[in-house]
């Protein structure tokens, strides 16, 4: 059967699952619409945490960015899972006991304060935006390339199915569809890595094939670096990124990471707070059997691409490379009109254009590995990227409903009224998430990175202070928030899209990029809310004695009253 018939199948498969789930588990009230019901055993709830954060860029950028980057790329792995950790240890359980549904609600209450409410709104929809339009373009590619349509129409069917069931299932529809989701992304991931790792090493672990060497004796790594130095690509193994934007980029991923709303929202799902702990624990192991594998899956597809395709007759190229080209995502520029295919690392001369987010998709196909296989990695590829959509749009329909309408403009509206308003935002925001997939501005990846960088500035000094600090007050707050996202929203605008008389890397500051900035605004965050809280009053007593029984373990205060 051809590709085409196999995606069809495994594509129908998949989503009359996701949407039978949905219409089994929809929501019936505002509770179950945003953190279903609460009753979600700590298994189900890791599982649906790993697809909720194991997006499109997890799936289809990341390997992608590595295998392009090499070394440099291995700031992506280091950054997300370290933040994970953190968001963990540190926030989590803290935020449970809080008992706050979303963190502009955690934010309001805390600062005792309408103006903080809104200022946390306003960035979680600006991260949410940020990160979505990342996904949406997820499900395009792999729409484009697999059932043969134009990217923008991709986007457009994407959109439909994120709406049936997130507006239908809210919370609890989309707790139970991750968990699906989950299983179908992993396996579509894990099964082409252990194909290739036998052809190329002869060991089925893709993690230890990586290090291996081939059938004559050549570790693999070794072998790539030769290549790319044939070609006059800097070393795979070696890095050109300073050492400070390394840090400040890892840094930005961890703390951003800790400060993301969809992910927060999660530990809300369960019963109590030793099980959000262990949902955590599943969620950081079920994640890592991905992360540990891009790297590998990054080596096989690059060594793989420059064996088949460079100094190639272009008329003798495989199928897969007219497969791609019709898709606009690979692309050959016979500058010499030799007829062969010139993919060397100096601009002039290099005649094969390859965009990044294609790595992963195509790797299978340029393997030869079997069809039901290549079309396994496009349901994957959806179901990563539905996922995490799906989650987004959560958060910003319960900003919008349970945030700004039911705290701020309508306290007394009807739980049927939120509601409504809830799964009316819902739509609206697809529609613009809609918009920025086919308008996007960079590649997958880059465009996950810069929201990691938002949420960095604007939410975790207040998250943080919030918890730990009982002397942080509104005014500190408000100014550190403010003063983090427009400082990282600045220097984006300026050095990613050309505003306020662009610049370019020689520009940067201190060389830092616009996805380590996030980290430097992070910073004046945190000193803007510290010395501002010095000169300004305290927060009232019951705030301050909330913040102190937050940090008591729950089931402590009891044994002095008997």
């Amino acid at each position: 059967m051809s590709i085409q018939i196999w995606t069809w199948i495994l594509v129908g498969i998949t989503f009359t699952l996701y949407i039978g789930i949905a219409i089994w588990s929809r929501a019936g009230s505002t509770k179950e619409f945003y953190v279903a019901g609460g009753g979600v055993s700590p298994l189900a709830n890791g599982l649906a945490t790993a697809a909720d954060w194991m997006s499109a860029a997890s799936f289809i950028s990341m390997a992608g960015l590595i295998s392009f980057n090499g070394y440099d790329g291995s700031v992506y792995l280091m950054g997300w899972t370290g933040g994970y950790v953190l968001l963990a240890l540190l926030l989590a359980p803290y935020l449970r006991k809080f008992g706050k549904f979303t963190v502009p609600d955690f934010i309001g209450d805390r600062y005792y304060s309408n103006v903080a409410r809104s200022v946390a709104v306003f960035c979680a929809l600006l991260v949410s935006f940020t990160y979505v339009a990342g996904q949406m373009r997820g499900v395009g590619l792999v729409f484009s390339r697999f059932l043969e349509v134009d990217i923008n129409t991709g986007v457009i069917i994407g959109m439909i199915i994120v709406l049936f069931y997130a507006v239908l299932g809210g919370m609890k529809g989309i707790t139970y569809t991750q968990v699906a989701q989950y299983c179908v992304l992993i396996f579509a991931f894990m099964v082409p890595a252990i194909f290739i790792s036998i052809q190329m090493t002869g060991n089925p672990i893709p993690q230890l094939g990586f290090g291996g060497a081939d059938e004559n004796g050549v570790y693999l790594l070794d072998k790539l670096d030769g290549l790319h130095r044939d070609l006059g690509f800097a070393e795979y193994t070696s890095g050109s990124k300073s050492t400070l934007d390394i840090f400040f980029i890892t840094a930005a991923l961890m703390v951003g990471t800790a400060g993301l709303p969809h992910v927060i929202v999660r530990f809300f799902t369960v019963k109590k707070v030793a099980d959000a702990r262990k949902s955590a624990g599943w969620a950081l192991l079920l994640i890592a059997i991905l992360y540990t594998t891009a790297p590998a899956i990054a080596v096989f597809s690059r060594t793989n691409l420059i064996e088949t395709v460079s100094n190639k007759e272009y008329a003798t190229l495989p199928e897969w490379f007219s497969n791609w080209e019709k898709t606009g995502l690979i692309s050959f520029d016979d500058k010499n009109g030799d007829g062969k295919v010139q993919y060397v690392s100096d601009p002039s001369k290099n005649e094969l254009i390859v965009d990044k987010d294609i790595m992963v998709l195509a790797n299978p196909e340029i393997a030869q590995l079997p069809n039901w296989i290549i079309a396994l990695v496009g349901a994957g590829a959806l179901a990563a990227a539905l996922s995490t959509a799906a989650g987004l749009l959560l958060v910003i329909s319960a900003s919008v409903s349970h945030d700004l309408i039911k705290k701020m403009v309508n306290p007394n509206i009807t739980e049927k009224g939120e509601l409504i308003a809830a799964r009316l935002s819902a739509v609206v925001a697809v529609c613009v998430a809609g918009y920025f997939g086919i308008n996007p501005p960079d590649f997958v990846a880059a465009t996950v990175a810069l929201a990691f960088g938002l949420a960095a500035a604007s939410f975790f000094p207040a998250i943080i202070l919030g918890i730990f600090s009982k002397k942080m007050n509104k005014e500190g707050a408000i100014a550190g928030m403010l003063v983090g996202i427009l400082s990282m929203l600045f220097y984006m605008l300026k050095f990613k899209f050309d505003w306020f008389g662009g610049g370019t890397k020689q520009d940067w500051w201190f060389g830092i990029s616009p996805e380590g900035f996030g980290t430097v605004a992070m910073i004046a965050n945190f000193i803007v809310a510290i010395v501002i809280s010095k000169l300004t009053p305290n927060p009232p007593k019951e705030v301050q004695e909330i913040v102190e029984n937050i940090r008591i373990p729950s089931g402590a205060g009891e044994a002095h009253n008997h």
